[in-house]
């Protein structure tokens, strides 16, 4: 079963929740999206609030991937710079795929169709993402095309005692 994936969609309340849902789950299953498992709906809803209110003020966009049953199963925020030096790339934030359509090939399809995207917004030649360091994420992004192009050894403090590196990727879309 294949996701199909949309840019921009209506911000509809089976949306924000359908986002909202993925967040939580993905955190709780292990998934490094900004916050550290457990974590609750009630926690999660304020970092969504603010990718919500940058989307309406033009500053993110949104892709969304919809499995079969019309759920929200995947999700990509682009991040645009406002410094006049960085314009020409973009920021992605929030990637992260439903635990129960792991496996399956559909990272790869959310990475692919992230480049195809950025791809079309005016001059955008590459897209950057920062991930945790510990759970193999950089060979992840690697094969789909990104470098490694920083680190910050423990950068990100999981818990006390379990410091992770901050790892910039970057994809050139030139």
């Amino acid at each position: 079963m294949a996701l199909t994936f949309t840019l921009d969609p209506a911000v509809t309340p089976a949306l924000r929740d359908g986002v909202l849902d993925l967040w939580t789950d993905v955190t709780n299953a292990g998934g490094a999206v900004g916050f550290v498992a457990p974590v609750r709906r009630e926690e999660v809803r304020p970092d969504l609030v603010r990718h919500l209110v940058a989307m309406a003020e033009g500053r993110h966009r949104l892709l969304v991937g919809h499995d079969e049953q019309g759920q929200v199963a995947a999700t990509a925020f682009f991040a645009f710079n406002t410094h006049r030096l960085q314009t020409h790339w973009v920021w992605l934030y929030t990637v992260m795929v439903h635990p129960r359509h792991q496996g399956r090939g559909h990272g790869r399809d959310l990475m692919a169709a992230a480049a195809d995207a950025a791809r079309g917004f005016d001059g955008i030649d590459a897209i950057r993402l920062g991930c945790r360091g510990g759970l193999g994420l950089e060979r992840f992004y690697g094969s789909c095309g990104y470098k490694e192009v920083g680190r910050v050894p423990g950068a990100i403090r999981v818990a006390p005692g379990d410091d992770r590196d901050d790892i910039t990727m970057l994809l050139s879309l030139t």
